[in-house]
């Protein structure tokens, strides 16, 4: 029986659950202990790793927030008093509770109220529920872990930590979608009234940020440190723990898979292919021309879709598109926006220096997605003047400041303005030579990537003071550098 797309992949996600269970060597209860010997004890360090860095996004998201919602309650209070002026009744209605339950989420988000009791979401995606499974395994088989004082308390510290997210998360979500609900009403009751349209658009930038500020900690949450990575290359060669997964993981509880029959009696009740494709002949006809118009609306859909997903990527709801224009890097910590890097920078010999390097280190702060701007340090290495007279020497150092711009694609605009100390000038005499000379650069950048890492650059600048150094130098620049 052939199922219409969408469901398909449902039934080969339950499928491919299944066929892992059957796989599995039937280990019920705790692990076995001639199979505990066989695998590397999982060390200690992987419990702290996971409390420290889940204790971490708990209160990154609680601040967050606490922040948020206060926002909206100032945003809302100003709100009601500006109505309050032209219609007192309608204020209270529209207002008094909202405020009220803004107030209730503060307090549950920073503990006053208790935990969170609404259902279960996937608030955390597939990463927390596996990290989640994956302690909850370990405490059914502590043989698993190698042993050393405290380790069992680590393990219940890990579990509470992650279980406390997971209630942060699954509040944050609820916050979203209280926030969302709540922009949607206010924009249609106010809409009848003028003066509202920048205080409703402050509000709608708060909710479009906070969901975007949510996803950028859950994307630097997934971030696996090398305890984290060995643990679980250890604990997924168990089948013991596939099966584990297969009976505790969200997934296989959102399809109630216990199994190949309960997969299958899961599937019972969807519609089939051929009854959507009757459905549709109901509903245009079934003559030559029906499938091709079907696939011309089906082929516009997909390309309005695209296009959408492609301008707004990380929206996870149609309500939250917004009505400006995002700035990327706002979500961004400070950390998040330095970029390190360095480069190398040569200069030929002439009767005054000797073939020199400059090797440079820098730090960027991105300060627009396009754009950003640092500083660095050089060091000039001298390397003599030739292949028959090597030697190296310090020859000075130099301070520097840049910033870059994308023009288009992987090319940048990028200039500069630089100090460079340079002492010893041989054959110049006392008093002629420069010690330190000004550089104003300009020119042309090309950025590549080389893994998910490291990035690489060609510079190619041109000193438009060149003429005032004494002794003169050479005008134009090339560097190779290297971005992490």
């Amino acid at each position: 029986m052939k199922y219409s797309r969408t469901l398909f992949f449902a039934a080969l996600t339950a499928v491919s659950l299944s066929t892992k269970a059957q796989e599995a060597i039937d280990i019920p209860g705790k692990v076995k202990d001639s199979l505990i010997q066989k695998v590397t004890p999982i060390p200690g360090k992987y419990l702290s790793q996971v409390k420290q860095k889940s204790d971490k996004m708990e209160r990154l998201v609680s601040k967050r927030s606490e922040k948020a919602l206060s926002r909206f309650m100032k945003q809302e209070e100003k709100l009601k008093r500006r109505l309050g002026k032209i219609d007192s009744l309608k204020a209270n209605n529209l207002f008094s509770h909202s405020i009220d339950s803004l107030g209730s989420l503060k307090s549950r988000m920073s503990g006053k109220l208790g935990k969170y009791s609404g259902a279960l979401t996937q608030s955390g995606g597939p990463y927390l529920d596996s990290l989640s499974n994956s302690l909850s395994f370990l405490k059914d088989s502590k043989g698993l872990l190698e042993k050393s004082k405290g380790v069992t308390d680590k393990l219940n510290g890990s579990l509470k930590s992650v279980d406390n997210l997971k209630d942060k998360l699954q509040q944050a979500e609820q916050i979203k979608a209280y926030i969302r609900e709540r922009k949607q009403l206010l924009k249609e009751q106010l809409s009848q009234y003028t003066g509202f349209t920048k205080d409703l658009q402050k509000m709608n930038k708060e909710a479009y940020y906070y969901a975007q500020q949510l996803k950028e900690y859950k994307e630097v949450f997934k971030d696996k440190k090398k305890a984290e990575q060995k643990a679980m290359e250890v604990i997924k060669k168990l089948p013991a723990f596939n099966d584990f997964m297969q009976k505790h993981s969200q997934i296989a509880s959102l399809f109630n898979i216990q199994g190949a029959t309960a997969s299958a009696q899961s599937l019972e009740g969807l519609q089939t292919r051929s009854q959507v494709e009757q459905l549709i002949q109901q509903r245009i006809g079934s003559g030559p021309n029906a499938g091709a118009a079907v696939s011309q609306q089906m082929a516009e859909a997909r390309s309005k879709f695209d296009e959408l997903k492609s301008k707004f990527p990380d929206l996870d709801n149609a309500a939250e598109m917004p009505d400006f224009k995002p700035n990327e890097m706002k979500t961004k910590s400070f950390m998040q926006r330095l970029e390190f890097g360095s480069n190398v920078q040569f200069q030929r010999s002439n009767k005054f220096f000797p073939t020199t390097g400059d090797l440079a280190g820098q730090v960027a702060y991105k300060f627009h997605k396009n754009g950003s701007t640092g500083i660095g340090l050089s060091y000039k290495l001298g390397m003599g003047t030739g292949f028959d007279n090597i030697h190296f020497s310090g020859q000075g150092m130099g301070i520097r400041s840049f910033i870059d711009w994308k023009l288009k694609g992987t090319f940048f605009l990028n200039g500069g303005y630089e100090q460079n100390y340079q002492p010893d000038y041989a054959g110049v005499p006392d008093g002629v030579g420069q010690k330190w000379t000004q550089s104003g650069l300009i020119g042309i950048s090309k950025k590549y990537k080389i893994n998910s890492k490291l990035k690489g650059n060609m510079m190619v600048l041109f000193d438009f003071l060149y003429n005032q150094h004494v002794p003169r130098t050479d005008p134009v620049k090339v560097r190779l550098g290297y971005n992490f």
